[in-house]
């Protein structure tokens, strides 16, 4: 792009869309209008007072045609229609940037959001991401509101600082949810979106540990004195009543799980990844770890999709290497292989730490994997295996995303100290112990945290500018 439009991009992101897709992003955010305007009718205020319910954002409801086609959700679906138009993302036809055109109206109310993805006409976001990414949009609105009032009263009130690691540990679980989906939503576009792993492990992940930090975010706002007759507490509320309709609520989750425990010996199928393989040895990063770059294009290093396979095992499962969805587990293998120099940053070395004792999970893991039973989806011990997987899955994610983002320019996102906090977040999940004293990283990501409330910055994995 021009030198101007280049510097404009950078401007709205830290990792910066294509222009077209910023200059959307800005027209529908200013579209939308104040979210703190009480007479807007895309304003938050009004969002979470409406009496009218929710009715479900799918089929034929989604396009405006059905039940909630009135005001009940901030406008019909030829007014949600007519919105995105003129913003003009309708020519934006890659998955990862219409969900950045979309998120100003994501991050206000999850129904309207998960509405537009499906009123822009056909969309390319995979039924399995939908929910998830207005889910994850709404809650970093929620964990910016909460994050403003404790940095804004912790002076005066210094009790209130208490909240401050809990709500950087919520961001470090958000930004490892983000990435997951980014990843996701960077699949190549060729690949048949029936059978594949990565959405299904994004639409059963984000919705639990999201639930997590949805609970940590109600505790604070609570104790802060911002009970259920407030903003925050309505937009709980609202968001609470939304989840099932959006089809992340534990019920949603529970039926993405059932798909992983069915693909779990196509999961055990993964090459065995080499043991602490030399950083000179491993392969380049795959592209869809690098969330600033254009779209990945389907094929380029997996001869199977040139064949007709499309990367696919005869069962219509993604295959869990080359270019299948599996290609995510090379953040696992590259976070492990990375040196450990115990004289240097000890926040990367303790990193590097954690990764290598996840990658011994993951070996683990393989080989109880092999012999699991895919119909047994009402095993609890089943079910466990799959959400062990699933996690080990986000804990590939949060690495390689990190990895691509270390790039020289000294971006949050490329730092150690959010990676760091989220994968402790994921081991205690997975209940593998921590391997000896590891650094605190949470007052470096509250730090994080905080200065984006100030300067106006979504908690986004973006790291994007707000209009508002």
């Amino acid at each position: 792009m021009p030198g101007a439009g280049r510097a404009l991009a950078h401007r709205y992101a830290a990792l910066p869309p294509p222009l077209e897709v910023a200059l959307a992003a800005l027209r529908l955010e200013a579209l939308l209008g104040d979210p703190r305007d009480a007479a807007n009718p895309y304003g938050l205020p009004a969002l979470t007072t409406r009496t009218a319910p929710t009715a479900r954002v799918t089929g034929r409801e989604a396009d405006g045609g059905g039940a909630d086609s009135g005001g009940a959700d901030g406008g019909g679906g030829e007014e949600r229609a007519g919105l995105l138009a003129a913003a003009g993302l309708g020519r934006i036809a890659e998955a990862d940037q219409l969900v950045r055109a979309l998120r100003p109206v994501l991050r206000r109310d999850v129904a309207l959001g998960h509405a537009c993805a499906t009123a822009a006409g056909p969309c390319p976001v995979p039924a399995a991401l939908r929910g998830p990414v207005a889910l994850l949009a709404v809650i970093a609105t929620l964990l910016r509101q909460a994050a403003r009032i404790v940095d804004g009263r912790c002076g005066s009130e210094p009790a209130l600082r208490q909240w401050r690691p809990v709500l950087a540990a919520a961001f470090a679980d958000l930004l490892a949810c983000e990435s997951l989906a980014g990843v996701a939503l960077r699949r190549p576009a060729a690949r048949p979106v029936p059978g594949g792993l990565l959405p299904a492990v994004a639409g059963y992940v984000v919705p639990t540990v999201v639930a997590d930090v949805l609970a940590r975010l109600e505790l604070v706002l609570t104790e802060c004195g911002h009970g259920p007759a407030g903003l925050e507490g309505r937009m709980l509320a609202k968001l609470a009543r939304d989840l099932p309709a959006a089809g992340v609520d534990a019920a949603g989750a529970t039926a993405w799980q059932t798909h992983l425990v069915r693909a779990l010996p196509t999961l055990a199928q993964s090459p065995r990844p080499p043991y602490l393989p030399h950083p000179a040895a491993l392969p380049a990063l795959p592209a869809v770890f690098r969330l600033a770059d254009l779209h990945p294009a389907p094929g380029r290093h997996n001869p199977q999709s040139q064949n007709g396979q499309n990367g696919q095992t005869p069962d219509g499962h993604d295959r869990p290497d080359g270019e299948g969805d599996g290609v995510v587990l090379a953040g696992l293998v590259r976070g492990a292989a990375r040196p450990v120099d115990g004289a240097g940053d000890t926040v990367r070395a303790a990193l590097a730490a954690v990764a290598r004792r996840l990658l011994s999970e993951h070996r683990a893991l393989r080989r109880v994997c092999r012999t699991a039973d895919g119909d047994g989806s009402g095993d609890p011990a089943v079910g466990a295996l799959a959400d062990r997987q699933a996690l080990l899955w986000l804990a590939a994610a949060v690495l390689g995303v990190q990895e691509a983002a270390d790039d020289g320019r000294g971006l949050f996102l490329g730092g150690p100290h959010w990676t760091l906090l989220a994968l402790s977040g994921i081991t205690e999940r997975l209940g593998v112990p921590l391997p000896g004293p590891a650094a605190d990283p949470r007052e470096q990501v509250w730090a994080e945290l905080a200065d984006r409330v100030r300067h106006g910055v979504d908690c986004d994995i973006y790291a994007t500018r707000l209009l508002w």
